[in-house]
């Protein structure tokens, strides 16, 4: 039997966490982030990447925040709405963090990466969240993360997520687009369905390797 926890030998110790934001606008320094989710994934005992856990949070714009009146006409977001049971930017900043922190513990990982679809605009955004919090126990990589518009470009022959999905055959509701746990939900699966596919083709880890890993476990 596979340990279940290869997750940690997949990534070089990196724990994956698929990540979408949505915004008011594409500066990540001055524009507020509205809404984020995030999804964890685990690897059962074949080897197989699957998702674990979403988390989904509105968000309060900051203090001083710039909201472009494009950018939201485009995500259909009210930032004012109370309905939206927005809570404040620090607070979503520590609950992904903590969630975060505990699943990477778990899975035997050293450090979190961010995974995303066109991945340096929605790290850019969470980590000036993170800076803005003054948040410490960050566990997530600086600059590392993994794009799955440059995977898909790779696998799939194709950038746009939508696109992407149904290729995989993952299909996808453009209804649904722009809300940040449907995209999230849907860029992990096709982050799994990419890893995934390149195991089943034959790729990482090679058969020798998964044997090493057994003698070392079994020693």
């Amino acid at each position: 039997m596979k340990d279940p926890n290869l997750l940690s030998s997949r990534f070089r110790g990196f724990y994956p966490v698929v990540i979408d934001v949505e915004t008011a606008g594409f500066n990540a320094k001055t524009d507020a982030l509205l809404e984020i989710a995030a999804t964890t994934l685990k690897m059962n005992e074949d080897g197989v990447l699957e998702r674990d856990e979403t988390f989904h949070f509105h968000v309060e714009p900051f203090e001083g925040a710039n909201i472009e009146q494009a950018a939201i006409e485009f995500n259909g977001i009210d930032p004012f709405n109370p309905l939206r049971g927005a809570v404040p930017e620090s607070d979503m900043v520590k609950e992904i963090c903590k969630a975060v922190r505990k699943g990477q513990k778990a899975a035997g990982c050293s450090r979190s990466v961010i995974v995303a679809h066109n991945a340096a605009f929605d790290h850019g955004f969470f980590m000036a969240a993170i800076e803005r919090a003054k948040y410490k126990r960050v566990p997530f990589h600086p600059f590392v993360t993994f794009d799955t518009a440059s995977f898909a470009a790779l696998s799939l022959g194709h950038t746009v997520l939508a696109e992407a999905c149904r290729r995989a055959g993952l299909g996808f509701d453009n209804k649904e687009a722009h809300s940040a746990k449907y995209d999230t939900e849907k860029t992990a699966d096709l982050f799994c369905y990419m890893v995934n596919r390149y195991k089943a083709l034959g790729g990482w880890p090679l058969p020798e390797q998964e044997a090493e890993q057994q003698e070392t476990k079994s020693s």
